[in-house]
């Protein structure tokens, strides 16, 4: 006896391998082979429709639109290998890098604002990635309204609805993140409906692991394009324990079979996610190994792994003595460098004196000298001899380029009134009593020295008592929107704490700075710190018009300037 092949479940409405006694579970086998051609038919029909309306007039306008001068900008940063700081994860961008380089761009134009021609840079092809993902979202709708309704009619009317929204085709038009992360989304709800489908009649076959892998590979994506692409996991993962409920209650199932799917679930929408989604990062931070815009978010450690960062292949002094001009950075998280400049605080802001803020760029404005508290010293003088600076010592700080000193008293911090204002004081270094601070590595003892990187220390007024402290409150207008930095009483507190990440004197010998060069899982931990700090930093600037989630389902309050990009676009 021969048999035949079985059925194929890849996809709905496949005739390869169907018999007509496999038609006739449809009904009538001329009238089930009818209904696949419409099938296949309605789906190209719309899918070459979707294609035609996303591509027509892709290279207009030719000039910069809307948020294309970030997108694109960090599709240029991935081909020239320059690591910045964005607070998406990286896949979206890296998709966007990768289809400019197949399509010719160079990574050259600078996508400095919106407005700004094109010229001769090859910028169709990033548009085109966007417009090829976004055009994929009419026939995983038509999938979607099949599997759910198995009605043509009901599927035909899910993908006409993405088809003619006006606002997918505009946002599939250009260099955006919308369309990379929509094509994932829907992939998941796809992968989905069609394991789900397949799940009484079709277990462990083939197309069952296939759908339950794409499944979890496409989750992974979602989340590594914007994190906003958890709702599409819980949304499966509610999905997966309903089904998995109703096995352990099905006492018709063999316990094997129960364990199997719980292990094959395990397996690809656990493990596979996160698999992709460590290996989407490693893929990130290997491009991305050349200093750039966003090495100050990141420690010290992570940044002596950047070619062309100051600290890659570094060596500097182990030790830091009196008279070395050094930077400090503070420890926690996306902390910024210590930095002033000539501006000062605009009067009704404390002592209106000179700024001191944190930067998280670098900067000649973030070296500070360290002096002793009662004497001014020359570091190249050879006469004198060396002090290092160790545990418990009093000292000055005195700004290089304006040369005044690291200053606290009790006026009230810009933002945090309960701290107290630090500025910027005297002249040439000569100032009063309210410039000296007192120096307490974490967990020193009295004539433990201060080491570069290694060392974490305190700032401690010597006058009020108060700790140097950084956080990520950020100035108004008139403090650049740099980051607050305040004397705060609570010395216990983890913002009080920072390490001296550049370290210039020359008398000392140099060491290596790569022995505290971080492994993949400390700069994957570090990099979603950091990330989730800057999304839970984001805020409304100053005067725009804002709206709350339950106002958007019903439009009760749409901001101006949305209405403004979105008339610009079409």
């Amino acid at each position: 006896m021969i048999r035949r092949p079985p059925r194929s479940t890849l996809f709905p409405y496949t005739t390869l391998f169907r018999s007509r006694t496999d038609a006739a579970e449809d009904g009538d086998g001329d009238r089930a082979a009818s209904r696949s051609w419409h099938w296949w038919t309605a789906l190209l029909i719309l899918t070459g429709a979707s294609f035609a309306t996303r591509l027509y007039k892709i290279e207009e306008p030719d000039h910069i639109c809307w948020d294309e001068t970030h997108f694109g900008k960090f599709g240029s940063w991935y081909i020239n290998r320059t690591f910045f700081f964005d607070v998406h994860p990286p896949l979206g961008k890296m998709l966007i890098g990768l289809f400019g380089v197949l399509t010719g761009y160079d990574g050259t134009f600078p996508f400095l604002k919106p407005g700004d021609k094109y010229g001769d840079a090859e910028y169709v092809g990033m548009r085109v990635c966007c417009v090829v993902l976004g055009g994929c979202l009419v026939p995983f709708a038509f999938v979607i309204g099949w599997d759910m309704t198995k009605s043509l009619s009901g599927a035909g009317w899910a993908a006409s609805a993405i088809l003619f929204d006006n606002g997918l085709v505009t946002l599939s038009q250009y260099i955006l993140l919308d369309p990379v992360l929509m094509f994932f989304i829907m992939g998941s709800v796809m992968g989905n409906t069609r394991f789900r489908s397949l799940r009484d009649r079709h277990s462990f076959s083939f197309s069952w692991w296939f759908w339950l892998s794409f499944t979890g590979l496409f989750l992974a994506c979602s989340v590594s394009v914007k994190f906003v692409g958890l709702f599409v996991v819980l949304y499966v993962g509610i999905f997966t324990i309903w089904d998995l409920w109703l096995m352990l209650g099905d006492l018709s199932l063999p316990l094997s079979s129960t364990v199997r799917h719980f292990a094959s679930r395990t397996l690809c929408l656990i493990v596979l996610p996160i698999a992709s989604y460590l290996l989407i990062f490693y893929v990130h931070l290997w491009v991305l190994n050349k200093s750039g815009s966003g090495d100050g978010f990141f420690s010290s450690s992570f940044q002596s792994q950047l070619r062309g960062n100051s600290l890659y292949n570094a060596s500097m002094p182990k030790e830091v003595a009196f008279g070395a001009v050094l930077t400090l950075k503070n420890h926690r998280t996306g902390g910024g460098y210590l930095h002033s400049h000539w501006h000062l605080y605009p009067e009704g802001i404390g002592a209106r004196q000179q700024q001191v803020t944190a930067y998280t760029h670098k900067d000649d404005n973030n070296k500070w000298t360290i002096k002793p508290f009662d004497v001014n010293i020359d570091s190249n003088d050879p006469s004198i001899s060396i002090r290092l600076v160790k545990h418990g010592d009093v000292v000055r700080l005195e700004h290089v380029a304006t040369k005044r000193n690291l200053h606290s008293h009790k006026e009230p911090a810009p933002l945090t009134k309960r701290h107290y204002q630090v500025t910027g004081y005297g002249e040439n270094g000569v100032g009063d009593a309210n410039d000296v601070w007192k120096v307490e590595i974490v967990g020193g003892k009295e004539g433990d020295v201060l080491t570069t990187i290694s060392s974490r220390l305190k700032l401690v007024h010597f006058l009020t008592g108060c700790a140097l402290h950084s956080h990520n409150k950020q100035l108004p207008k008139w403090g650049y929107e740099q980051m607050e930095v305040t004397c705060s009483q609570n010395l216990r507190d983890r913002n009080n704490l920072w390490n001296v990440e550049d370290n210039y004197f020359p008398r000392l010998p140099n060491v290596s700075v790569q022995f505290y060069a971080q492994n993949f899982f400390q700069k994957f931990l570090e990099s979603h710190a950091i990330m989730l700090q800057g999304n839970s930093g984001l805020k409304p600037k100053e005067g725009e018009v804002t709206s709350r989630p339950w106002q958007w389902p019903i439009n009760y309050r749409v901001p101006f300037s949305t209405i403004y990009s979105l008339f610009q676009l079409n």
